[in-house]
């Protein structure tokens, strides 16, 4: 028991904790998978640049739009809800942004949506995480 108890505590210690290391990233070449194979529906977690900036979208639940940049050049549309979480006041070309939210397919490479609670509580909570800030 004593050698099991410090694991244990470490463990517990560590359980509802939001911040992760890039080793638990979704991997590029899953993703990568993903925009070959059509596939969505996937939660996602990664990591990317801010690539371009677009006009929020306000025709129904209003979401910010941007692109980000992977490490291996992929780019993903991130459509924020902004309507059920805070928007990014302060977002840049060029700033690093982590993500976790669902992952879908389109034509572009894909999209990553609900990166922010789910009030209904049907989705993995996502968030944005920028500038040490946590979007949810």
């Amino acid at each position: 028991m004593k050698k099991i108890l410090p694991f244990l505590t470490l463990f517990l210690l560590s359980c509802g904790k939001t911040n992760t290391t890039p080793s638990q990233y979704t991997s590029l070449s899953t993703i990568d998978h993903w925009v070959e194979s059509h596939t969505g529906d996937q939660p996602i977690y990664q990591e990317g640049k801010v690539y371009k900036i677009l006009q929020d979208d306000n025709e129904g639940s209003r979401h910010q739009k941007f692109i980000v940049k992977l490490k291996n050049d992929r780019t993903l549309l991130i459509s924020h809800n902004i309507d059920l979480s805070t928007r990014i006041p302060d977002l840049q070309n060029g700033d690093d942004v982590v993500f976790r939210g669902e992952y879908e397919w389109n034509k572009k490479g894909g999209v990553v949506h609900w990166t922010h609670k789910d009030p209904q509580g049907r989705h993995a909570d996502g968030y944005l995480l920028h500038n040490g800030k946590k979007y949810d």
